[in-house]
């Protein structure tokens, strides 16, 4: 991208640059620009997108930024003539020894006259973030589906199981005891069910200092127990990474659910000897997730080399009861959601054959 011709204008004052200067922290791309399209500031996200100095960028055309600048002219003409408060359309923002770069175009207006800002949302971070929030708010659906159905049947399944107890006692035919035995099982099985759907809204929040790579290396030492042939495990850790508060048996329950349901898809791959499953962390700056932004968040993948989540189910792998196995509870990765969300994080899945990931991020301090 080649900015367009200097404007009149001279670069902002330093007084004017200081007042925009929070703007660095975000990541998205934003420019404060005057009403005839020069640029007053370009924060640093913008200036790394455009592949271009901010020195560069102020002072410069930024409607010349874009592929279609009349679109941006148009906007900035209706922001000067106060017809809106905020506008919003996709256009595409030229760079500097790279291809276009689709985006979502925010234009809103400030409180200072001759100045207006340009928020620039990259398309695919916008699907991210709407795919975050949709996770969420169906995290939040599944915990309250479960809590309503589980104690909806817990009454009744009770009273079947009494009811049979006391069948049986009446029963002198061995036959028909079977029966009884029959219905006392089942009942019992869906006890089970019905406890385990409740177990992470039973169990207080035990609150402690959590170091993530001693999470990672129980789990660690749990599945090279019962996966002990065919399986390399890789640990990746970023040592930098600070403890924080939070509960470090559910951490462990969670994160074992997800590498135990990845060993579980890897049966072929330890048969022939080269299932691989890894443990890599990182720390991410300046992320947004579950609708706030934080400066810094753990990052833990866990990754496999398996056959991949069916597409079926990718968009449904962490409702209860959904599973992709035959005979699988379906409840490891919505218990391993619930307890991750209690520590208000969020565990994402990106999956194709012969690699799965799955993301968990939670806050730091």
């Amino acid at each position: 991208m080649t900015p367009g011709r200097r404007a009149p204008a001279s670069t902002p004052p330093p007084s004017v640059q200081a007042r925009f200067l929070a703007f660095d922290l975000l990541a998205t791309l934003v420019a404060v620009v005057a009403h005839d399209g020069a640029v007053l500031f370009a924060n640093a996200a913008l200036e790394d997108a455009l592949g271009t100095s901010r020195r560069t960028i102020e002072g410069s055309s930024f409607p010349a930024c874009f592929t279609e600048p009349q679109l941006l002219r148009t906007a900035l003409e209706g922001a000067g003539s106060n017809e809106f408060a905020a506008l919003r359309y996709d256009a595409w923002l030229l760079r500097h020894g790279a291809e276009p770069l689709p985006v979502h175009v925010v234009v809103a207006q400030t409180d200072r006259p001759g100045e207006i800002v340009i928020e620039l949302l990259p398309l695919e971070q916008q699907a991210r973030q709407e795919r975050e929030e949709r996770l969420m708010d169906q995290a939040q659906a599944n915990k309250e589906l479960i809590r309503n159905l589980a104690h909806e049947i817990k009454n009744p399944l009770g009273g079947i199981r009494g009811a049979a107890q006391l069948l049986e006692m009446e029963m002198q035919s061995r036959d028909l005891k079977e029966y009884t035995r029959v219905i006392i099982h089942e009942a019992d099985r869906l006890q089970t069910l019905v406890d385990r759907l409740l177990a992470p809204h039973r169990r207080p929040h035990v609150v402690g200092d959590v170091n993530i790579h001693e999470v990672c290396e129980r789990v660690r030492s749990l599945i090279l127990a019962e996966f002990p042939r065919g399986l390399r495990v890789v640990r990746e850790y970023d040592t930098s990474l600070p403890e924080f508060r939070g509960d470090r048996e559910q951490l462990i329950q969670a994160v074992l659910n997800i590498a135990h349901n990845a060993c579980q898809a890897l049966s072929e791959r330890m048969a022939a000897g080269d299932a691989e499953l890894v443990f890599r962390t990182r720390v991410a700056r300046q992320v947004t997730f579950g609708k706030q932004r934080y400066r810094l968040a753990l990052e833990l993948h866990v990754i496999d080399n398996g056959p991949g989540v069916p597409p079926s189910l990718q968009d449904r792998i962490f409702y209860p009861l959904v599973s992709g196995r035959e005979g699988g509870s379906g409840l490891g990765l919505t218990l391993a959601q619930t307890f991750v969300q209690q520590h208000h994080g969020l565990i994402e899945c990106d999956s194709v054959p012969g690699r799965t990931d799955f993301k968990i991020l939670i806050p730091l301090p």
